[in-house]
């Protein structure tokens, strides 16, 4: 796949919408919530929506014949799962029809500095997809000191992971221009950037992709092109 169909970066004057992972993963998300999201993506051109699991095979289904693309959560939100169930996960999800997986490395080990348990597990999931899908690994950079920001980058990178990614929107704070401006200049060019947690509008989501991001993942993602001049 070419770096810069997984790697885009967003100039003014362009849509945002190629930009956006549209986001449904409340608890109480239902079939309608779901089949709602996919016709607003479809009508929106959003870059995909993003679900969990149990909803991929619904959403490849109302999107057949689009361009949207299905993301799947992996490990969410706490990434305290076991690495093999990750594995699983993801592996169920690209066969349900996600072409790209968000997942949660294990936050606490990270922490801790486990580092090499935490590359083990992004790898697991990795290798678990084969190439099938991308893997973008969810940081949750509010809870976590800026040393150990670089280090889970760098840690994701050499997993073999193809984006790092800021929060869940469920702990800590979200998206930030200081970490996406941190985790850029702490991985290499080929590393994409995903800036999720608390985006919803579009001055937001531009002043994030102007700091590095490559992608934007919301709730609010109909907000976000609608409030875009």
């Amino acid at each position: 796949m070419p770096e810069d169909i997984r790697y885009p970066t967003w100039v003014p004057g362009q849509s945002l919408a190629p930009f956006i992972d549209y986001t449904m993963l409340k608890a109480e998300a239902c079939a309608r919530d779901i089949a709602n999201l996919c016709e607003k993506a479809s009508a929106h051109a959003f870059h995909s929506v993003c679900v969990s699991g149990g909803w991929v095979r619904m959403c490849r289904e109302k999107l057949s014949g689009t361009n949207v693309k299905v993301s799947a959560v992996v490990g969410f939100p706490l990434g305290a799962h076991a690495t093999r169930a990750k594995a699983f996960e993801a592996a169920a999800a690209l066969e349900d029809g996600a072409s790209e997986i968000d997942m949660v490395l294990p936050i606490g080990k990270l922490i801790d500095g486990e580092n090499e348990a935490v590359e083990r597990d992004i790898a697991a999931v990795v290798l678990a997809v084969q190439g099938g899908a991308l893997v973008k690994v969810i940081l949750e950079t509010g809870l976590l000191t800026d040393e150990i920001k670089i280090a889970g980058g760098k840690i994701a990178e050499a997993a073999g992971a193809d984006y790092i990614q800021t929060s869940t929107g469920f702990g800590g704070n979200g998206a930030s221009e200081a970490d996406i401006r941190l985790l850029r200049s702490s991985v290499s060019a080929a590393m994409g950037i995903k800036a999720s947690g608390g985006i919803r509008n579009a001055d937001s989501a531009i002043a994030l992709l102007k700091a590095g991001a490559n992608r934007i993942g919301s709730s609010s993602g109909t907000a976000i092109v609608r409030g875009f001049v």
